[in-house]
């Protein structure tokens, strides 16, 4: 079994308010995890209006599947 992790971090000049931030965030989340299938989460600077962090893990047991995955998510 493999693990991949990444750690995204975003800026998001367009937000004025956590709940546009927010917003724009779970879009994000709920597209990779549809498309996808992996674990996503924010993990940093919850409170900061213009940036995010999202952390993103994929399992499987075949390392060039994984690291397709994880490539596919950064694109």
């Amino acid at each position: 079994m493999f693990v991949g992790t990444l750690r995204l971090a975003y800026f998001l000049p367009g937000s004025r308010s956590l709940k546009d931030r927010r917003s724009v965030l779970n879009s994000l989340k709920d597209r990779v995890r549809a498309r996808f299938n992996a674990s996503v989460a924010e993990v940093e600077a919850e409170d900061v209006w213009q940036r995010a962090t999202v952390a993103v893990a994929v399992v499987g047991g075949d390392w060039s599947y994984v690291s397709g995955q994880l490539d596919a998510i950064v694109r």
